[in-house]
């Protein structure tokens, strides 16, 4: 992250980790990325219902969390994620959620291929991404032998018309490293990345 900022200060960032091992975990790495970074909170993006695991505020003090579920103002989402890119340079976003994991609240999808076959990713961050010239910062965890360990992927820019395609690499590479530890496996919505769906 320190890297891309000296590269690139103006350019913002979307920090990714994948749906992988705990969202606990990925949650407790953005703290800490935030701490380093000098922020006082950061933004994320988050498919879960508010306040579903106690008082969200109350657990997770240092991070603004901006809701897709349940948020009256659901449609001011992207708005609220583009203050928050110019205000700290920086958001969080799951970019490998499987769209039909969000089938209540519909999105914006882009056609990609995965693992040989037609699917799609949701296209939000990569328009907001254009728009912004951002940076996608994607990671996934694994836990073994008691141990946490991030892999992280190439920074993404958003801009480019492979990106996409890119970023569906990435997720199929995540996936086939560790397939057993992602949080969506055995889930219904494991499907949605099928065009059909």
């Amino acid at each position: 992250m320190n890297k891309l900022k000296r590269e690139a200060p103006a350019r913002p960032v979307f920090i990714s980790p994948f749906h992988f091992v705990s969202q606990y975990a990925n949650i407790y790495i953005v703290e800490r990325m935030a701490a380093l970074l000098g922020l006082k909170s950061m933004s994320v993006v988050s498919g879960v219902p508010r306040n579903q695991y106690g008082d969200d505020h109350a657990l997770i003090p240092g991070i603004k969390v901006l809701y897709t579920y349940g948020d009256a103002n659901r449609n001011g989402l992207g708005v609220r994620v583009a203050r928050s890119l110019k205000r700290d340079g920086v958001a969080v976003l799951f970019s490998d959620v499987p769209p039909f994991t969000m089938h209540r609240y519909p999105m914006e999808t882009v056609e990609v291929t995965m693992f040989g076959k037609s699917a799609r990713l949701h296209n939000g961050v990569f328009r907001m991404g254009d728009t912004f010239g951002a940076v996608l910062l994607p990671f996934y965890l694994r836990f073994t032998r008691g141990r946490f360990e991030a892999r992280l992927f190439d920074p993404l820019p958003l801009d480019k018309p492979e990106s996409p395609q890119r970023l569906a690499g990435y997720i199929e590479t995540a996936l086939g490293d560790n397939y057993e530890q992602w949080l969506p496996a055995g889930h219904p919505a494991m499907y949605a990345f099928a065009p059909s769906r």
